[in-house]
């Protein structure tokens, strides 16, 4: 799995979703940021279809990445409707 993410790449997700580069607990970065990480495992595991180590990382970040949604639902419904949009996960 040799997906790895560069600190460049995390402060542009940062920037563009957590408002500022520092700004790296809000909900919405966050997600974004599990977004990233499983469309490259998505990628990975299509390439190699017998790597269950990472099936299960996968499996995990997807479930991370739900229960976040879900906060997010709850406080503040018109952002969670905004990144949904704008991360394209939800049809």
């Amino acid at each position: 799995m040799a997906n790895y993410l560069t600190k460049e790449d995390k402060v542009k997700i940062f920037k563009e979703f957590g408002g500022a580069e520092t700004n790296t607990g809000s909900t919405e970065a966050q997600i974004a940021l599990a977004t990233h990480k499983i469309k490259g495992l998505a990628e990975h595991l299509k390439r190699n279809k017998k790597d269950h180590s990472s099936r299960k990382t996968l499996l995990g970040l997807v479930g991370k990445r739900r229960r976040m949604l879900r906060y997010l639902a709850g406080r503040d419904i018109i952002k969670y409707r905004e990144l949904i949009e704008k991360l394209g996960i939800r049809k």
